[in-house]
């Protein structure tokens, strides 16, 4: 069959789109409002007050201001969808969406990984702290954060701009892994790329920060109560975050790459996990557990009423 990447891939993931269009638009519009002025609220926080000008709230700030441009990558796009007659995407978009969904998701992998090199520093090398983690390194943290990943994605990008189409129809909502279901080949060398995109982005910074925080805690359950204490209030946030990604991405390659029989319904409520819950979570773990930022928030909602 001719290529067709100048045609449009039809996205029939959806549910019920005639009967629910506007309850969709309506709750999914909320969400997105919601999570843009939550996340909005803390970085605006971190970004005025000087208290908060040091590295694990400026990592934080960093980490949410991800997690807004993380829920642009499909938010908008979903949006228009359930307002349109057909869900459609041109192919080249499909792969840009692809591209920024990935890069971003790979950013903060790599945010929490930089983040728990942060703590390991604070809480078991505190002397040296204010000479390891300089403004300079921090710069250089959030730069590679951010670059790495769309680097690595470049070239998976580019292997399925050129792949050959076969299919013009998506089993999704958006353009995630399912994207090679439409190729007519899955090309070897993708494969291989993706691969390893994905230990690099992923599953290495996974491993890291679990390893730091294991560290962390090994040396907390031998110290003293302030210790354990401080260990406890500065890391059970971060890994709660670390835990909410890692479930949706795993569930993010599970269901693209392994064929299943699970029902439409079922497939679509469950992808819907990876817009709802993670990009929400965020702010109410930083908010209510980080006592700097609590403390602020307090003030701001507390100064607005009077």
């Amino acid at each position: 069959m001719d290529e067709l990447n100048d045609t449009h891939i039809t996205l029939r993931g959806y549910v019920e789109m005639e009967k629910y269009r506007y309850l969709y638009f309506t709750v999914m519009l909320l969400v997105y409002v919601s999570i843009v002025c939550s996340n909005a609220t803390i970085v605006y926080l971190i970004w005025t007050h000087k208290n908060l000008h040091e590295p694990m709230y400026i990592f934080i700030g960093a980490l949410l201001f991800n997690c807004v441009i993380y829920s642009s990558t499909f938010y908008p796009k979903l949006l228009t969808d359930f307002l349109s007659e057909k869900q459609v995407i041109p192919y080249s978009g499909c792969v840009f969406q692809f591209f920024m969904f990935y890069s971003v998701g790979g950013s903060e992998f790599l945010l929490l990984a930089v983040m728990a090199f942060d703590r390991y520093v604070s809480i078991c090398k505190p002397l040296r702290y204010s000479t390891i983690m300089r403004k300079t390194t921090v710069k250089c943290l959030l730069v590679f954060a951010w670059l790495f990943p769309p680097c690595q994605l470049a070239v998976q990008a580019v292997l399925c701009a050129k792949a050959k189409i076969c299919n013009l129809n998506l089993e999704g909502i958006f353009c995630n892994n399912a994207i090679y279901t439409v190729h007519c080949v899955r090309s070897r060398t993708a494969t291989i790329v993706g691969l390893a995109v994905l230990l690099d982005v992923a599953v290495l910074p996974m491993l890291f920060t679990v390893f730091t925080y294991a560290k962390i805690f090994i040396m907390a359950y031998q110290s003293n109560k302030t210790f354990q204490r401080k260990a406890a209030e500065t890391c059970v946030p971060h890994l709660l975050v670390l835990i909410s990604f890692s479930y949706l991405c795993a569930y993010d390659v599970i269901i693209a790459r392994v064929e299943s029989d699970l029902p439409k319904a079922a497939r679509f409520v469950m992808t819907l996990q990876l817009f709802l819950y993670h990009p929400l979570l965020n702010p109410i773990i930083y908010g209510l557990k980080m006592k700097e930022i609590s403390k602020h928030l307090k003030r701001l909602f507390c100064s607005n009423k009077v």
